[in-house]
């Protein structure tokens, strides 16, 4: 950004500079130019090129208003710049940006120096500088210009060139190359190729050179630079095994990682540095790995001497085999041997090594059970690891059996052992007869008190090693005596009874029966209905659990049917049986609601029936199964609209009238349903108090009654006044004020103008093609103020409407007959000889439209062909005057 500025300056004096050239007031103000000098290569910053004076007018302050400068420095900008020295005395140094050079610069310079004194006077003089060729020294090219460069060579590589030095001199003149020292093995030729004169041994020669190459030009000027050269060891020499011994032993069941061997080997390649090598076995070894790069021998898989194949032969042997490369490189192999040696590390073991035995439990004692022996063994290769004893008979019921020898573990009763005996006994095995023989009379019955409902003995034999360290299995023996059947289930109670409500939901719980067997264990006991439990409309009514004994409901019981059911309950545990009565018996509940006929009527009544009448003779009669007649209530729940109608008794009673309890009103309006549908609800809590009515179950029923009003030929009927719905919507428009603003300038008159007759096209169009207002249902397009709303011209037709009579009746005053409609009330007399046809309404269409455009409703004319008899007939002529109401 900062050159561009310059550069702009630079620009702009050279305009001023021209213009006061143009203008004829240049004058001689520059003594000493114009000028030619010199200047040598590659000079450093500040180095003086020309001296020159600035000469002002008298009429000056002595002073110069623009300094002399530089404006162009053909063809390099920046080279150099012109410095004071004071008293109007200045010079043309060098600024070093950049360093001039003969060999790749320009030689010559044209430099454009202006000044300008005070009074407004300028001069313009050329500087020419020549620059001047010096000799320099040589320049190395490539990499090692800028580093020191490395050359690896391989040992056993024939005598060859291995590098090619690049350099060149700044004059082109011819170079010549050295190396020193002169004892390394290696020379450069005139054309800076370095060669190798031997074949390299790495374990015999050095592994290193340093070699200074040095470059130099005619005139003695040199330069010198550094190679390294390495030589690479190459893998030429078999690695060899320095561990002598070949035999090993461990014992059998070593822990994964424990060490058996650590087999060192050593490469001649490698001879001063740590050797790299890789170890691996050769044969297939699930027992044993080597670590690859430390040679170590590890066991990594379980040693088991017990089982083959290394029950019939202990020793493996392994292929050990030494790399100095992972793949490819010298080896060497070596055959090492290790043996197992067995250990006592198996207990004796019995297959199965858990019994069960049965009994039955009133088995004679003296019953031989199974021989240990059989069963069990010791898996231990070494004879002396695989002898085992039996002893240690314990657990529940240990008292009541024995082992004959600790060798055999043959497992008897004691009466047996006493059978032994008779031909002699050893002392332990008399005083274990003398033990047992207290007990040999007691029973086994389960049922006995002494043994406390035992099912099972549980016994413990101990087989154990006889060799250190003494490994040992627990046998576990299972004798499970047998029951037997020997008593009948007996029930809790001999009969029992259960008292249900009658409203007793179906799947509920009534109640239970239970039962026991006094076998030990308990048997399993299972209930059934054998007899009663029934209707004739249900063959089973009740259910009973066959585990639980939990006795249920399958079907709705109904006091008023059956107030007590008697069933047979039978308890059987598989072989017997026991039976037991069972009494339900049905509490009355109030479940049944009244049930009154006609439980549904339609009628019709004139409007001017007197109060207290019994409308058309009807009433209710009611009947409720679990309730006496006093008990009904009765009342209208809906549609009694005003309380015209009410029941008359209306409690205490099986029957009741319907009664008109208050007259009609439709002069007022104060009625207007015409219709009126009632439902009436019959309880029956009425000898209920109160508070019993909250706690007590209450039953309704229910009867739809339609009653009509006919109204008097001279009764005006109500109608709902009509109405026109007008809606208006308004919507506003405003236009944006677009402001263009110009910025003019007095150079651009032309383009103001232009720029002006395209502005007043652009507001013409505008002005012709404005934006359209919105819709009429959408929203303003800006929040204008509301303008207030003219008001509406609002038309009010009155629409004749023909009436279509679908209904007669007899006046209960004149005794003439006249007809109505059924859904407006309308009516008139009906004339002897004409039959009830209805007609046809007159369909009704308005239209309207008022001040802002929006349409109206207005009711068409009556057709020309309706007789007018017709409309003078028409006892009651509805017209509604609609009124037209606004934003409604």
């Amino acid at each position: 950004m900062k050159n561009r500025v310059i550069k702009t300056m630079k620009i702009m004096l050279l305009l001023l500079i021209l213009l006061g050239v143009v203008s004829g007031r240049r004058t001689q103000l520059l003594q000493g130019l114009p000028a030619t000098s010199t200047v040598e290569e590659n000079a450093a910053a500040g180095v003086t090129v020309y001296t020159f004076n600035v000469t002002v007018s008298p009429l000056s302050s002595k002073d110069v208003a623009v300094l002399p400068t530089i404006l162009n420095s053909n063809p390099l900008a920046g080279a150099f710049v012109i410095e004071p020295e004071g008293n109007l005395k200045y010079r043309v140094v060098t600024t070093g940006n950049p360093v001039l050079d003969y060999e790749t610069m320009p030689n010559r310079f044209d430099l454009q120096i202006f000044v300008e004194d005070t009074t407004g006077r300028t001069d313009l003089n050329i500087l020419t500088v020549q620059v001047t060729d010096k000799n320099e020294s040589p320049v190395f090219q490539g990499n090692m210009a800028i580093q020191t460069v490395t050359i690896y060579v391989l040992e056993g590589t024939p005598p060859a060139r291995i590098y090619q030095v690049k350099a060149a001199d700044p004059e082109n003149a011819k170079l010549k190359y050295s190396l020193l020292p002169a004892s390394v093995p290696f020379s450069v030729f005139e054309n800076g190729a370095v060669f190798s004169r031997k074949e390299f041994d790495y374990e015999k020669d050095p592994h290193c050179y340093f070699l200074n190459i040095t470059v130099t030009d005619p005139d003695g000027l040199n330069s010198t630079k550094t190679v390294n050269i390495k030589i690479i060891n190459i893998n030429d020499e078999k690695p060899y095994f320095t561990t002598k011994q070949r035999i090993y032993r461990i014992p059998e069941e070593q822990s994964p990682g424990t060490v058996v061997a650590n087999l060192t080997a050593k490469d001649p390649d490698d001879e001063g540095s740590p050797s790299r090598l890789f170890y691996s076995i050769q044969s297939s070894e699930r027992y044993f790995s080597i670590n690859p790069l430390t040679g170590m021998l590890q066991v990594t898989g379980r040693i088991d001497r017990d089982y083959l194949p290394l029950q019939l032969q202990p020793n493996i042997s392994l292929i050990v085999r030494v790399e100095d490369s992972p793949s490819g490189g010298h080896a060497r192999e070596m055959e090492i041997t290790i043996i197992i040696d067995d250990i006592n590390d198996n207990p004796p073991e019995c297959n199965p090594s858990t019994f069960r035995r049965e009994a039955n439990e009133n088995t004679a004692a003296g019953t031989f059970l199974l021989e240990l022996r059989n069963y069990c063994k010791d898996i231990d290769v070494d004879p002396s690891n695989n002898r085992f004893d039996f002893t240690g008979l314990s657990g529940f019921g240990r008292n009541n059996f024995a082992l004959e020898s600790t060798v055999s573990g043959r497992l008897v009763t004691p009466s047996q052992l006493l059978a032994m005996c008779n031909g002699g006994c050893s002392v332990a095995v008399k005083r274990t007869l003398d033990h047992y023989r207290k007990r040999m009379t007691e029973s086994i019955d389960l049922e006995n008190p002494a043994n406390l409902g035992v099912e099972v003995y549980s016994l413990t034999v101990r087989v154990q090693d006889t060799a250190s360290p003494n490994y040992s299995n627990i046998i576990h023996i299972y004798i499970r005596i047998k029951p037997v059947n020997e008593f009948f289930p007996v029930f809790s109670n001999l009969s029992y009874v259960f008292n249900v409500p009658e409203i007793t939901k179906v799947g509920s719980a009534i109640g239970r029966v239970s039962a026991r067997d006094k076998d030990w264990p308990p048997s399993v006991v299972t209930y059934s209905i054998v007899a009663g439990g029934g209707t004739r409309n249900y063959a089973n009514i009740f259910w009973i659990s066959p585990t639980k004994g939990h006795l249920r409901i399958l079907a709705r019981l109904d006091y008023e049917t059956a107030q007590k059911h008697i069933l047979t309950v039978q308890a059987s545990d598989q072989e017997k049986t026991a039976t037991a009565s069972v009494t339900v018996n049905v509490l009355e509940v109030n479940d049944e609601e009244p049930v009154c006929s006609p439980n549904f009527y339609s009628f019709q009544i004139p409007v001017s029936l007197a109060v207290g009448t019994n409308i058309n003779g009807f009433r209710i009669e009611c009947q409720d199964r679990d309730s006496p007649p006093r008990s009904f209530r009765y009342f209208i729940n809906e549609g009694n609209v005003n309380n015209h109608f009410a029941f008359s008794p209306s409690a205490g009673s099986n029957t009741s009238r319907l009664i008109l309890a208050s007259r009609f009103d439709y002069e007022s309006r104060l009625d207007t349903n015409w219709i009126y549908k009632l439902r009436v609800y019959i309880t029956d809590d009425n000898l209920l108090s109160a508070r019993d009515k909250n706690t007590h179950l209450v039953k309704t029923g229910t009867v739809t009654l339609s009653l009509r009003v006919i109204p008097n030929p001279t009764t005006p009927i109500t109608t709902t006044p009509g109405f026109t719905l007008v809606t208006k919507r308004e919507n506003l428009y405003s236009g944006s004020a677009w402001y263009v603003p110009f910025v003019i300038t007095l150079c651009s008159l032309l383009l103001l103008g232009l720029l002006g007759y395209l502005g007043f096209l652009l507001a013409t169009w505008v002005r012709t093609h404005g934006l359209p207002a919105g819709r009429a249902h959408g929203k303003p397009l800006i929040n204008a103020p509301e303008k207030k709303k003219p008001k509406k011209d609002v038309v009010v037709t009155m629409t004749k409407l023909n009436t279509v009579f679908d209904g007669e009746a007899r006046d209960p005053v004149t005794g003439r007959m006249y007809e109505f409609n059924t859904h407006s009330g309308a009516r008139r007399w009906k004339k002897s000889n004409e039959p009830l046809q209805p007609e046809l309404a007159l369909q009704v269409t308005s239209s309207a439209m008022d001040y802002s455009g929006q349409r109206t409703e207005r009711a068409e004319a009556p057709s020309k062909k309706q007789p007018s008899e017709k409309g003078k007939e028409l006892a009651a002529e509805t017209k509604p005057a609609s009124k037209l109401t606004g934003g409604q």
